[in-house]
């Protein structure tokens, strides 16, 4: 069972309400194949409202796409036919965009699918490895990122994990900031 709504995919128009800081959130299937969608509806919504340089966005939506694609793989969102994947997109504070991926939770075969970056890796293994690139990609080129719980009651355990990144460029200063997004889930 899906923890997060159902809806149809937002249109493209989606940008923040004059002096608002946060975005409609969107939700997709838990599919590789949307992987393409996110990206083109991230690039939408960032080329519509902020001033960030282009290769700031291209940072944010290649980014944004390894968080999708680790929620489809190692979650609920990508084990259910009817799984779903939150991305909600706000500006936490002057300056700063942040972009979350919110998954379905805990697959039923195993027991935990926080994010791990890689252990450690010999030169020679890091060459042969087809993946784990994705979360140090991650903390290479956002400001910051981390994970939580969706919600943080030990009784919640499981029930999804919010993977955040946070890219601060000075051609935001001139945004507003401390809104959150999609009814508060950050």
């Amino acid at each position: 069972m899906a923890i997060v709504p159902h809806p149809p995919a937002l249109d493209h128009t989606n940008s923040p309400p004059e002096n608002e800081s946060r975005w409609e959130c969107r939700v997709y299937p838990g599919q590789f194949s949307q992987t393409s969608q996110v990206r083109t509806d991230l690039t939408c919504d960032l080329e519509r409202t902020t001033r960030l340089p282009v290769e700031v966005r291209e940072d944010m939506v290649l980014c944004v796409s390894e968080m999708f694609a680790n929620a489809c793989e190692h979650s609920r969102s990508g084990e259910d036919p009817e799984g779903r994947v939150v991305r909600t997109l706000d500006l936490p504070r002057p300056g700063t965009v942040r972009v979350s991926i919110i998954d379905d939770g805990i697959r039923t075969n195993t027991s935990d699918s926080s994010p791990r970056v890689p252990r450690r890796r010999t030169r020679r293994e890091w060459d042969q490895a087809e993946r784990g690139r994705g979360l140090l990609l991650l903390g290479h080129l956002a400001t910051r990122w981390g994970f939580r719980p969706v919600l943080d009651f030990p009784f919640c355990a499981g029930l999804g994990t919010v993977i955040w990144a946070e890219f601060t460029h000075p051609a935001l200063t001139t945004l507003s900031a401390g809104g959150n997004s999609c009814g508060g889930v950050r």
